[in-house]
C-alpha cells in the first residue's frame, strides 16, 4: 500500500531543507578561495555560486540514480528510512556549520540512509557492493584533490615565473573567478543531485511503482533550494577554508579551485557521489604547501579531517536512532 500523501509532502519538504543545508555548508566551499584571495567580493561570489549551483543541479542525473537506486534495495525502501536518513544529515549539517566546520553532506546522507535502513529492516537491504565504491571515493577523491592542487601549483610556478608579479596577480584573479564558477557548477552536478534523489525515491515509494523516475519539477526544486542555501549562509565555512587554513594568493586559489572542480566533474560523469568539501579542502592544502609545508595550518586541517571522519558514525547513529523511534511510533 502506498504511503500517505501527507508523508510524501513531508519527505519532499525535508529534501528541500536538505538542499538548503547543502548550500549553507557544502556549496560555500566553492567560493571560499575566491573570497579568501579577495578576487571577488563575498556578495558577488555568493550570487555567482548560487547561479552556477543551479545550472549544475539542473544537468545530469548519474549521481542521483546512484543514491536513489543503489544504496538501499528499492523494494525495501520506505518513507521512514528516507525521513530518518535525511533528518540525520540535516541535524549534523547545522551543528557543523555553527562550528564553522565543512562536512560532506553527500556521505552524511549515505551514512544516514544506511543507519536508517539497518534499524528498519536489517543489513540485508543495503547494497554493500555499491556502498563500498562510494566509501572508497572518501579516500581517493581527497588524495586526488591534494595531488592535483600541488602539481597545478608546480606547473604554474614553472610556466609563469618570468611574469611580473602584478600582471600574474591580475591574470590569476580573473582565472580564479572562472574556476570558482566551474567548481560551483560541478558541486551542483554532484552534491546537487542529493535532493533530486530523495524526492524521486519518495515518489517511487509513494506510488509503489518500483521505477526510479526523475520529474523535472524535482530538479528545479532541488536546484533552487541549494541556490537559496548558498545565498542565506555559509560564511563561517568560507572563513575556515578561505581565510584560516592557509594564506592564499590568487594563483594558489586558482590551482586549488580548478583542481577540485576537475575531480568532482569526472566523478559526476561516472555517477560517483564525492564530497566537494574533501576535494577543495585537500586541494587548498596541496596548493598551500608549494612554498613550504608549514604554510598550511595543520591544526585546522586536522580538525577538518576529524569532522569528515565523525560524519559517518554520527550520521549513521542519528539515522538509526530516528528510524528506530519512527518504527516504535508506527
Amino acid at each position: 500500500m502506498p504511503e500517505s500523501l501527507a508523508l510524501l509532502i513531508g519527505i519532499i519538504a525535508v529534501a528541500i531543507a536538505f538542499g538548503i543545508a547543502n548550500g549553507f555548508n557544502d556549496a560555500a566551499n566553492a567560493i571560499a578561495t575566491v573570497i579568501g584571495t579577495r578576487s571577488l567580493s563575498p556578495r558577488s561570489a555568493i550570487i555567482m555560486a548560487a547561479c552556477f549551483n543551479f545550472l549544475g543541479a539542473a544537468t545530469g542525473s548519474a549521481v542521483a540514480i546512484t543514491i536513489g537506486k543503489n544504496i538501499i534495495s528499492p523494494e525495501a525502501l520506505t518513507m521512514n528510512i528516507l525521513l530518518a536518513g535525511v533528518g540525520a544529515v540535516i541535524i549534523w549539517a547545522f551543528m557543523a556549520t555553527r562550528l564553522g566546520m565543512p562536512i560532506s553532506l553527500t556521505h552524511g546522507l549515505v551514512a544516514g540512509l544506511v543507519g536508517a535502513g539497518i534499524a528498519t529492516s536489517g543489513p540485508n537491504i543495503i547494497v554493500w557492493g555499491v556502498l563500498g565504491k562510494v566509501f572508497s571515493a572518501v579516500g581517493i577523491a581527497p588524495l586526488l584533490g591534494f595531488t592535483a592542487g600541488f602539481l597545478t601549483m608546480v606547473a604554474i610556478v614553472w610556466l609563469f615565473h618570468k611574469w611580473i608579479l602584478s600582471k600574474a596577480r591580475r591574470f590569476f584573479s580573473n582565472a580564479q573567478v572562472a574556476a570558482a564558477a566551474f567548481l560551483s557548477y560541478s558541486h551542483g552536478k554532484n552534491d546537487g543531485q542529493m535532493p533530486i534523489a530523495l524526492i524521486s525515491m519518495a515518489l517511487m515509494v509513494h506510488y509503489g511503482s518500483g521505477e526510479f523516475d526523475i520529474p523535472f519539477w524535482a530538479v528545479a526544486a532541488s536546484a533552487i533550494s541549494i541556490s537559496l542555501g548558498t545565498i542565506l549562509g555559509g560564511w563561517r565555512v568560507i572563513q575556515t577554508l578561505g581565510l584560516k587554513m592557509t594564506t592564499l594568493r590568487p594563483a594558489q586559489g586558482f590551482a586549488a579551485t580548478a583542481s577540485a572542480a576537475a575531480v568532482i566533474e569526472v566523478a559526476s560523469h561516472l555517477g560517483i557521489p564525492v564530497s566537494t568539501t574533501h576535494c577543495i579542502s585537500t586541494a587548498i592544502m596541496g596548493a598551500g604547501t608549494i612554498k613550504r609545508f608549514s604554510a598550511v595550518r595543520w591544526g585546522i586541517a586536522r580538525n577538518i579531517v576529524l569532522t569528515w571522519i565523525l560524519t559517518f558514525p554520527i550520521c549513521g547513529a542519528l539515522g538509526w536512532l530516528i528510524a528506530s523511534a519512527l518504527k516504535l511510533l508506527s
